[in-house]
């Protein structure tokens, strides 16, 4: 005799506001009322475990120090940090209502079901999706909660100032500072003045911008909660964010959405009777499917990690220095420079490379073996687009650090402090590991980048002259002369 097939289940789903204690109630009563097989959440593995207290989760440094995963970090402290201030304001902790359902399940001898998809993959879609501009808007945003306006413009521009200067003193300086004395110290001191006037404009203008952007106060406290989970309001807020980006909000939303759906129609399916706890703005797209699960997209493209834009200015530009990098020397070995000047060249490339990396890693506050091993890798990186040395020094520092997914809280902590000057944030913000850990990365690579252009634009011409090229004429009309060689030793081998 053949076995029946189960018969079907049922799902409720209760929509909620994360930070809410009248959603809190609303799950325990739903809970209570159907007694269902299964109590599901909107959760995923590693949450769950956060919010339970079972131990912080160790970040997986391969994956922190990889490509933009510290960008997407960004985007997860960001996120985090307004729940978190929301949490604040109305005095519930995030993630109370998820609790809640789970409590109630294992108070009542029900079943749990994580039937969200794990936050990295979640966030690495979202960061993938975002256009430039949305990023920076995002991250501007993280700033902006961090200091006023004024200080942020200041800082911003000071440090667009300073590479403005760099890029402009290495094509056409020195701008104002007379050429009497050594030529790199003369360009030093010429792109400092000129960074700092710079710099003091543009963070001026900033100022005011950022003024403006950060003009209205935060009306969080005027919220009723009940408008958070009310439909045209939970509604209006997600066409918000889709104006805002529509590919974040795909990921975010929509593909989150047909993933649960897919969850809850599988223990359906099985014949389980599910409240299903999800977030207020879930709870549409959930139930669209739950209707008509055959317009469900297929499981497998919503995991698994996605590649940003094939066409990158970044990604060109890399390829495009390497390249230009390896042609200069060889053109320089066909047109006859004496070996001992190439040894030269390549000997300033990897000091000043080196310097520049080790400097801004240790200003960091990377340990001295951690800017060492940054330093020393500098000059093969800064000619990679593939590689960085930040991820040779941030791999090192993990021998001294551990991070893990409470640091985020930490952080948090501290930029509700709202009292301390920016400085003294800043100096916090360095003790906790992860943030350590990612500005020793970020930094490296930044050290990395000037050391490159001060090379290429300033020691090179100085290095030349001493060989008796005292223009940059004389020494194109060198790499000519390399192409006319090579081009001569091509046609002889084939001819």
């Amino acid at each position: 005799m053949s076995e029946q097939a189960p018969e079907r289940g049922s799902v409720r789903v209760v929509g909620t506001a994360h930070v809410s204690a009248d959603s809190v109630e609303e799950v325990e009563r739903a809970v209570e009322e159907e007694r269902p097989d299964v109590v599901a959440v909107e959760l995923d593995e590693g949450r769950y475990r956060q919010l339970r207290g079972d131990g912080p989760d160790d970040l997986d440094a391969g994956d922190l120090l990889r490509g933009n995963t510290v960008f997407q970090f960004l985007a997860y402290w960001m996120l985090s940090y307004v729940q978190a201030r929301l949490g604040e304001e109305f005095d519930i902790s995030p993630g109370a209502d998820m609790l809640a359902g789970i409590d109630a399940a294992e108070r009542l001898g029900l079943g749990v079901a994580l039937v969200d998809r794990d936050i990295q993959v979640t966030i690495q879609r979202f960061w993938a999706r975002l256009s430039a501009f949305e990023k920076l808007k995002l991250v501007g945003g993280l700033a902006l909660n961090i200091t006023d306006a004024r200080k942020l413009g200041v800082a911003t521009g000071l440090f667009l100032g300073a590479l403005v200067a760099i890029v402009a003193e290495s094509i056409a300086g020195p701008f104002l500072v007379p050429a009497v004395g050594p030529g790199l110290l003369i360009a030093l001191a010429d792109a400092a003045v000129v960074a700092l006037g710079l710099g003091a404009a543009l963070g001026a203008v900033l100022a005011v911008v950022f003024g403006v952007v950060d003009a209205e106060p935060e009306e969080v406290e005027e919220f009723d909660m009940s408008d958070l989970t009310d439909t045209d309001v939970v509604s209006a807020m997600m066409e918000e964010f889709r104006r805002f980006s529509p590919g974040g909000a795909e990921a975010l939303i929509d593909e989150r959405d047909a993933f649960i759906a897919h969850r809850l129609v599988s223990l359906r399916e099985q014949g389980h009777d599910v409240v299903a706890v999800v977030g207020a703005g879930h709870r549409e797209g959930i139930e669209r499917y739950l209707a008509r699960p055959e317009t469900l997209p297929p499981m497998d493209s919503l995991v698994g990690t996605q590649s940003g834009r094939r066409f990158s200015l970044a990604k060109v530009f890399g390829y495009l220095f390497t390249l230009g990098f390896l042609v200069f020397f060889v053109l320089l070995a066909m047109a006859g420079v004496q070996d001992s000047f190439l040894l030269e060249l390549f000997a300033a490339w990897f000091l000043v490379n080196g310097a520049f990396t080790f400097a801004l890693a240790k200003l960091a506050g990377a340990h001295w073996t951690s800017a060492l091993v940054g330093g020393a890798v500098a000059w093969l990186t800064s000619i990679n687009p593939l590689l960085a040395p930040g991820w040779f020094a941030g791999y090192v520092e993990l021998r001294y650090t551990q991070v893990n997914v409470t640091d985020i809280a930490t952080l948090n902590e501290i930029l509700k402090d709202e009292e301390s000057p920016l400085r003294d944030l800043l100096a916090r913000m360095r003790e906790v590991p992860l943030f350590r850990l990612i500005l020793v990365v970020a930094m490296a690579n930044v050290g990395s980048f000037i050391g490159s252009v001060l090379f290429l634009w300033v020691l090179v011409p100085i290095l030349f002259s001493g060989q008796g090229f005292d223009s940059a004429g004389e020494i194109v009309a060198l790499l000519l002369d390399g192409v006319r060689n090579s081009v001569d030793l091509v046609l002889r081998g084939v001819l």
